[in-house]
């Protein structure tokens, strides 16, 4: 009768935890992810499945100061949450930035934004939104959303590109992120490509990767080609300091030969950081995201020819060129949303 008892008794108290502990979840059923961009700034209402529910977006450049940017997202975000059923429905917060530090949930000293200095943004909206918040390099945090949802799902090796305003990187080494001793690791856009007469970068050094392989790097590329050659070309058209790479995009696509000339540029110095970065890591794939990458044969081709020439015989044909399988906003976002869950 005693073990009849037990038989019977313990699975009902197991079916009991097991309620209890989903209602426990269901009381938070969401987290909120961030992606902040030199140039914009998209957030989203995430649930527990990697959708995306609901989501906005400001010009992360338009705010003097960090408190009116702040408020400027809170004011967008705030009604994303409430439609989801309020604050009590959010487990945690997670911000993707440049410069980000995930011990710290600080940004520290970000080229591209325009706060300058050491900027405490996950307290900041810990403390006005009322959740936890969680903070990491916007690159890493794409790096995440890759590996969890996008072209990156199932590898353990594998090192992320994104290519935007400026050049980000997220490292997964063995399945984990590589944050180094101090949150700061992988800075892989800030690797010096040329050091002659190397382009003054947002860091303060020059020839950075990034400020020849970002959207500005390529409208700075326009831009001197235009002045170094004489051959006709659709961006004569275009007041020299309004091109931006689209533009590149749009005469190349058009047939022109200076635009198609810039991608060649531009793509062989990715090419070569690439190369060296395979030497550093031996990753299973190298993921490019961002809308540069979208570029298509103009980009890609010169990309993989320059690695190919430049890589370690012992590394060639090894590591995959793929692109982010994710839509624009999505691997950022969704992969910071991930920070939200573990936010405490």
């Amino acid at each position: 009768m005693f073990l009849f008892l037990i038989l019977y008794i313990c699975p009902k108290l197991i079916n009991l935890l097991n309620l209890i502990i989903m209602d426990t979840n269901m009381e938070k059923p969401y987290v909120v992810g961030m992606d902040i961009g030199g140039t914009n700034t998209v957030f989203g209402i995430v649930d527990s499945r990697g959708n995306v529910l609901a989501t906005d977006s400001i010009k992360t450049q338009s705010y003097a100061t960090i408190e009116e940017y702040v408020d400027a997202v809170c004011s967008k975000l705030l009604p994303l949450i409430d439609s989801m059923g309020g604050v009590e429905k959010i487990k945690g917060m997670g911000v993707g930035a440049p410069n980000g530090n995930y011990y710290k949930g600080t940004i520290e000293f970000a080229p591209n934004l325009p706060w300058k200095g050491i900027i405490p943004l996950a307290a900041l909206f810990s403390e006005k939104i009322g959740v936890p918040t969680a903070l990491t390099n916007d690159a890493n945090a794409a790096a995440i959303g890759e590996m969890t949802y996008g072209a990156a799902r199932g590898m353990k090796d594998f090192i992320m590109i994104t290519l935007g305003t400026g050049v980000g990187s997220g490292i997964v080494i063995n399945g984990q992120l590589v944050y180094g001793h101090d949150g700061f690791a992988g800075e892989l856009g800030h690797v010096i490509m040329r050091r002659e007469n190397g382009r003054l970068c947002g860091c303060g050094r020059k020839g950075c990767l990034e400020t020849y392989c970002s959207a500005t790097g390529v409208a700075r590329t326009a831009r001197e080609f235009l002045v170094a050659r004489s051959e006709p070309s659709l961006l004569r058209s275009i007041p020299a300091e309004e091109i931006v790479s689209k533009d590149v995009y749009d005469a190349a696509v058009k047939g022109d030969k200076l635009a198609q000339d810039i991608f060649e540029f531009t793509g062989r110095i990715l090419g070569e950081a690439l190369a060296d970065f395979v030497a550093f890591s031996s990753p299973e794939a190298i993921v490019l995201f961002g809308g540069l990458a979208k570029s298509g044969d103009y980009i890609m081709k010169p990309i993989q020819n320059a690695l190919d020439e430049n890589v370690l015989p012992i590394f060639k044909g090894k590591t995959k060129l793929l692109l982010s399988e994710l839509k624009d906003a999505d691997a950022a976002v969704l992969g910071a949303s991930a920070l939200g869950w573990e936010a405490k």
